[in-house]
């Protein structure tokens, strides 16, 4: 019998990925709050597991060798669980090598970009004094807008964005692209990420992932003390 999996987790869009990924994959999983607003990311026992006090993180009962394993990052907790499982990381080698780019691509592209845009068009305004910086929101939207446009050009030749399967890449990707609005962004020009994430989100394993704890989900620029914690701001 398998034994659950402990996740680590606050509802973000990188908590997202995994929640997807565990109820796609049929993993039984224990779930941990990670009040992220209020601090718990830096206490001593997450750090054990999450050395960067990032969500989200897992520790596997069952790891490689048997012994429990963590696994923080969630891409590597993506890899990790496509290869535990052997599922949603293509079934050739020529796939893997799509799904793992497209995943890097979200990693070190789509998330960074797409979450600053976050910052600075919606939180950074709210702060105490208002921190309302022309450049950077001009800077993050439009690159937040550059990489949309990619993954609309992508999207016109493959139905998920490795290929012609859904896979880990789509789990990384569909969480902050579907947050497209908050990032003031348009779909009117671009059709096939829009068909994309209506398909991608009418499953039902994202589905119940996306509303994992979602009612634990709070507009950070109503919430003086949470800045003050995420963004170290002294107001």
């Amino acid at each position: 019998m398998t034994e659950p999996i402990e996740f680590y987790y606050w509802p973000t869009p990188n908590g997202w990925k995994i929640s997807i990924a565990l109820e796609e994959m049929g993993l039984p999983y224990e779930l941990h709050l990670v009040d992220i607003g209020a601090g718990d990311q830096f206490r001593p026992e997450f750090l054990k597991i999450s050395p960067n006090n990032r969500i989200p993180a897992i520790v596997d009962p069952e790891g490689p060798d048997g012994a429990p394993v963590p696994v923080f990052e969630s891409g590597a907790i993506l890899q990790y669980l496509a290869r535990k499982t052997g599922l949603f990381h293509g079934a050739t080698p020529r796939q893997q090598v799509a799904v793992e780019e497209w995943l890097f691509w979200q990693v070190g592209g789509l998330g960074p970009m797409a979450g600053q845009a976050h910052h600075f068009l919606k939180y950074a305004p709210a702060m105490d004094p208002p921190n309302d910086l022309p450049y950077a929101r001009e800077r993050y939207r439009n690159e937040t807008a550059r990489l949309y446009r990619v993954l609309d050009t992508r999207l016109a030749e493959n139905e998920y964005v490795a290929g012609d399967f859904f896979s880990i890449a789509d789990m990384a990707i569909w969480p902050w692209a579907s947050l497209w609005k908050g990032q003031e962004q348009t779909l009117d020009d671009k059709p096939n990420m829009a068909r994309w994430l209506e398909l991608v989100g009418n499953r039902p394993g994202v589905q119940a992932g996306r509303a994992l704890a979602a009612e634990r989900r709070s507009r950070l620029q109503d919430d003086k003390k949470a800045r003050k914690i995420l963004f170290g701001q002294k107001g």
